[in-house]
């Protein structure tokens, strides 16, 4: 597929965005300024001081001189860099790759993304008609090359569209600032009677790099598509990523679970195609008021099922807000996997956690209540007993040991054992019964101790001897001594629950 580029340029960018702010500034002439060598100059004007024979560089002392009436506003660096990189952000709905152009405008890697509004006429007029919407004058143009979508669209016909294959002939008429040359180098051309692109194709390439040096060769070549032109976009789009924009704006539930479906089977059909899965997807929304929303889904195994990340996505609907409507659902899907497409496949007939099912259940849950809720954990060969278990790091992860199964363990172990107050009859005898948070439990059942030695290694201090009781309303727990009975840091503890 060719490459087509669009070129924007805001010509009164700094001026148009301090109208938006301040309606009053559009009725009288208004500049920016700034210091520069001791003096002060306009660094940007509106079109009324245009009007008035101002320009930038002039300095202001003479621009009030010409127009006592002018308004001068204080500039700042950097500042044509913040506004431009906010609209880029802005335009990334046409378009996820987005290149800043200072000082005045914006470059559009368009390849495959015009069709979806119709053609490269509907694409431009659409995206020139939302800016002068806003307050901006903007023209537009698109080439195959970002130095002749450039230079049309500030020396060329006003939203000239170049076809594909004729970028060279357009450049030809154009002056040889429509390269984007140094100052000096302009100069220099002027004074030797250059005033056309088509008079520097003329003399031979050695010759002009002898005299005007390599900048020339290079904007020369890349204008022409002799040389390809990098673009530094603001944000790099995910490897998969597909977009879906709205002839009409979508203001209903039905509307955006339609564009979630087609999303989701242009974003699979490719996914399936490669062998790989969905862990992690991002919708975007993009409202006509220009608000964005995102919804994020993730999976605990790579699929590529339609239906299943569906629902993920069905539960979420509901904080999308169309408002006005929504004109563009962009999806992306971050983080994919390896999938097992026989598993796919065959889903329904596996028990436990190869079972399909049960992933699939395991992420609409974690979409209802959150992925924090959900835990698995595996064992751990370690004596100590909060030790013995750690959390798994997906549904995949397989044990390195098994669960053991020689000694009854609670159901449920408290992260961190708690004090009790226990009487017990004699030494090594399990208690008689233990208050816990001011309740008493009065046992009539035990068995132990179980001892269990501390792992001296990681750290010092005494061992445990541990019992299960049960309780006059026949509750069990699980309940240890700290040390050997009668020395001074002897202690008991509550450390589990049995069901």
């Amino acid at each position: 597929m060719d490459k087509r580029f669009m070129a924007l340029w805001f010509y009164r960018l700094k001026t148009d965005w301090m109208i938006l702010r301040k309606p009053e500034l559009a009725k009288i002439p208004f500049v920016f300024a700034m210091p520069d060598h001791n003096r002060v100059v306009i660094t940007a004007l509106n079109a009324l001081a245009e009007a008035q024979g101002l320009q930038v560089g002039m300095r202001v002392a003479d621009a009030k001189a010409m127009t006592p009436a002018l308004k001068v506003l204080n500039d700042s660096l950097g500042r044509e860099e913040k506004l431009l990189r906010a609209i880029a952000e802005w335009c990334i709905r046409y378009t996820p790759n987005v290149a800043i152009d200072l000082p005045d405008g914006l470059i559009f890697n368009i390849s495959g993304c015009a069709h979806l509004w119709g053609g490269e006429a509907a694409y431009r007029n659409e995206i020139v008609k939302k800016f002068k919407a806003k307050g901006y004058v903007v023209k537009a143009a698109i080439a195959d090359t970002v130095g002749a979508a450039w230079a049309v669209a500030r020396f060329g016909r006003s939203g000239s569209i170049i076809p594909t294959k004729e970028h060279k002939a357009a450049l030809m008429p154009l002056p040889p600032a429509a390269l984007r040359l140094d100052a000096n180098i302009l100069e220099r051309l002027q004074k030797l009677g250059f005033y056309r692109i088509e008079a520097l194709q003329k003399i031979p390439r050695g010759e002009l790099r002898r005299r005007f040096g390599d900048g020339l060769i290079l904007r020369l070549m890349q204008a022409m598509g002799e040389l390809e032109e990098y673009i530094a976009v603001i944000k790099e789009p995910e490897p998969y990523h597909e977009r879906l924009p709205s002839l009409e704006p979508i203001r209903t539930r039905p509307g955006i679970e339609i564009a979630i479906r087609e999303l989701l089977e242009m974003l699979t059909k490719r996914l399936s195609s490669e062998g790989k899965g969905i862990r992690t997807a991002t919708l975007t929304t993009y409202r006509i008021d220009g608000k964005v929303q995102q919804v994020t889904i993730g999976t605990n195994k790579a699929t590529h099922v339609v239906e299943h990340l569906f629902k993920l996505f069905e539960l979420h609907i509901g904080e999308i807000e169309p408002d006005l409507g929504i004109e563009l659902f962009v999806m992306d899907a971050p983080k994919v996997e390896d999938v097992d497409v026989t598993q796919q496949a065959i889903w329904a007939g596996k028990p436990g956690l190869q079972d399909s099912g049960i992933a699939e259940l395991l992420d609409r849950l974690s979409g209802k209540v959150g992925a924090q809720s959900i835990h698995r954990y595996l064992p751990q060969e370690r004596y100590w007993p909060e030790r013995s278990i750690k959390a798994a790091k997906n549904i995949q992860d397989k044990p390195q040991s098994f669960w053991r199964s020689d000694m009854e363990r609670p159901t449920q172990l408290l992260p961190k054992p708690q004090i009790i107050q226990v009487s017990a009859p004699i030494p090594d005898d399990p208690p008689m019964l233990f208050r816990y948070k001011n309740e008493v439990h009065h046992i009539k059942r035990a068995d132990g101790p179980e001892r269990i030695e501390r792992e001296w290694w990681l750290d010092v201090g005494e061992h445990r001897d541990y019992y299960i009781v049960e309780d006059q309303q026949g509750f069990r727990y699980w309940v240890f001594r700290s040390g050997h009975y009668g020395q001074q840091q002897t202690q008991w503890f509550l450390h589990g629950y049995f069901a």
